[in-house]
């Protein structure tokens, strides 16, 4: 079941860049007892997102927009964040 952080990331990320495929995956039962795990079962987030917003971006400015596009979510109610973001064909 994915919960209600899972789904805002979706909907910010689908919202902001269009992507062609788009993965949110919930590590956090993985760092349970680690720091950042609040027990609320939604602190550590991969994404993996494929966009023609990224074609021709170094990989330092996609992290950086896909951290914009989901504006207070990483560092605040998501601990951790791995992206890997590519353009289509990558």
């Amino acid at each position: 079941m994915t919960g209600p952080i899972a789904l805002e990331i979706e909907r910010k990320l689908t919202e902001a860049f269009a992507p062609s495929r788009l993965d949110v995956i919930n590590d956090s039962a993985s760092h349970h007892g680690h720091a950042g795990h609040d027990g609320s079962g939604e602190s550590h987030f991969s994404v993996e997102i494929e966009s023609m917003a990224f074609e021709g971006v170094s990989r330092l400015q996609r992290q950086r927009m896909v951290n914009t596009a989901l504006g207070d979510l990483p560092g605040g109610r998501v601990h951790a964040l791995a992206i890997k973001a590519r353009a289509p064909g990558e």
